[in-house]
């Protein structure tokens, strides 16, 4: 894999388990029995998305309450397990399960076409925001931008070939 591949995150490094360089990883995708497991290479990222270690080989998996413990090769002690503290692990997305239906990556999402169900363009997602409401799209508009939760009730269809979403506009959001 080249540098420039696209990695998708799955996953968040919390804190070192135990002596032998367990440490514990909050997972961030539907499948983690089968992304997380041993014999997976894995990229240690940053906040910022550059690369901090990688590829690794998950060499011990198990599942821990909501968590997995993994074991990463040259990671073995407890202060190695101890530096991945807050950072990522992410995953070529080839090997991940590409999305099915209406689901779409987030970071696919700046760039997509707005419109409402009438047809009418609204704007172009400039970007989204994980927000404790739930997510959230920025849209910028013809005049201005304006915020939209992503919800199955405002967001009627995923067009992610054609990079177009078709929403339900709450009243007067366009309005303020």
């Amino acid at each position: 894999m080249t540098d420039a591949a696209r990695r998708l995150v799955v996953g968040r490094l919390r804190k070192p388990h135990g002596l032998q360089g367990e440490v514990a990883v909050f997972p961030l995708t539907s499948e983690p029995d089968r992304i997380l497991a041993a014999g997976q290479s894995v990229w240690v990222v940053d906040l910022k998305g550059d690369l901090v270690a990688g590829p690794c080989v998950i060499t011990r998996a198990r599942p821990f309450h909501r968590e997995r413990l993994l074991a990463l090769a040259g990671h073995e002690s407890r202060e190695a397990a101890e530096a991945l503290r807050g950072t990522f692990l992410a995953v070529e997305a080839e090997s991940l399960t590409p999305p099915q239906g209406d689901e779409v990556y987030l970071d696919e999402l700046p760039g997509f076409a707005v419109q409402d169900t009438a047809g009418q363009a609204l704007g172009l997602v400039t970007a989204w925001y994980d927000l404790p409401g739930g997510l959230t799209i920025e849209v910028q508009g013809p005049k201005r931008e304006f915020l939209l939760p992503y919800k199955k009730d405002l967001i009627r269809q995923v067009d992610r070939a054609g990079r177009r979403l078709v929403v339900e506009v709450p009243e007067g959001l366009l309005d303020l």
